[in-house]
């Protein structure tokens, strides 16, 4: 039986919260300690599993030699100092998303990754989710034919989001904002089925102290033999409900993905949504711990985002915050 990963968490926010739930008696994993700066969120993740060593200090998660690896889950813009500094210390790293917020930052990510040997992943929560890995196997197959285009529709009646609301950095134009947050996952499932994307044009909104209102954009992918448009419209504010749409337009086959896995399929010949029977595990939060744990052993799997998939993701949505 292989050994399981020893697993340290640095923030114990939303995230850090879910994948601490994540792991209780995980196959492939084990969380041994936890830190966050917030005596609140320790005292919360202490009531989820009074196993773990926790603290408010993410040092000490660094620090610790009997780790393997560090989940770090904090604000954005503090990414680059606890990723390099485990790298440095002999830790593999699970980073939430976005890889960073600076170039710089994610300049020094790559950097220690590159130098340490060790292997740099990033939770992009569609990696491996029974959908996508259905597009793509029709995409690979054949079965959509040439793609005409990809629209990306998103909602929010209010941001933050009400998971979301304790994280004050989730509202700020530094570091939160919708296109950070929830865009970044469909740019990193677009540039991986189809491709670079490219900005057209873009027009994004704020508010006098905040982040983002609105977003529209004309992006293309760049493919080997031609140019796919794709279409970003996001807002915030509306009476409409949230929504998270994200619909590939094929000359044989179209697919939309709904609320992050719900997928449904038009045919040309049939033309009409209709639900996509998925067969296997949704994909979440625990499956991407096996798959991290297992590219650690030299086993990486395709599904599992890699720091250089972030770093394109990242300088697509800082692209459109700087209104190209």
């Amino acid at each position: 039986m292989t050994e399981r990963l020893r697993l340290g968490i640095i923030g114990l926010g939303a995230m850090g919260a879910e994948l601490l739930s994540a792991g209780q008696d995980h196959p492939d994993v084990v969380i041994t300690r936890a830190a966050d700066p917030s005596a609140a969120a320790v005292e919360s993740a202490r009531a989820v599993d009074p196993s773990v060593a926790l603290g408010q200090d993410p040092a000490q998660v660094i620090k610790d030699d009997t780790l393997d690896a560090v989940y770090v889950a904090s604000p954005p813009a503090t990414h680059a100092a606890y990723v390099v500094d485990a790298m440095r210390a002999g830790r593999h790293v699970f980073c939430e998303k976005p890889l960073a917020v600076s170039q710089t930052d994610a300049d020094a990510m790559l950097a220690a990754e590159r130098d340490s040997g060790l292997v740099g992943a990033v939770n992009f929560s569609l990696s491996d989710r029974a959908a996508v890995l259905e597009v793509e196997r029709a995409l690979l197959a054949g079965e959509v034919g040439d793609v005409l285009g990809v629209q990306i529709d998103l909602r929010f009646p209010e941001w933050p989001r009400a998971f979301q609301q304790d994280a004050r950095w989730v509202a700020g134009r530094a570091e939160g904002g919708f296109l950070r947050e929830v865009f970044s996952h469909f740019a990193y499932l677009t540039q991986r089925l189809l491709g670079p994307i490219t900005i057209e044009e873009a027009t994004t909104s704020y508010p006098a102290d905040g982040g983002e209102t609105s977003a529209f954009a004309r992006l293309s992918a760049q493919q080997a033999d031609r140019s796919v448009p794709i279409t970003l419209s996001g807002l915030v504010g509306s009476s409409a409900p949230e929504t998270y749409d994200w619909t590939l337009l094929g000359e044989q086959r179209s697919y939309r993905l709904s609320d992050w896995s719900r997928l449904e399929a038009s045919e040309r010949t049939e033309p009409g949504w209709r639900p996509v029977e998925l067969a296997g595990e949704n994909g979440s939060e625990r499956t991407r711990l096996s798959a991290f744990a297992a590219a650690t052993r030299g086993e990486r799997s395709p599904s599992l985002a890699s720091f250089a998939d972030a770093y394109g993701v990242q300088q697509l949505v800082e692209a459109l915050h700087s209104d190209v």
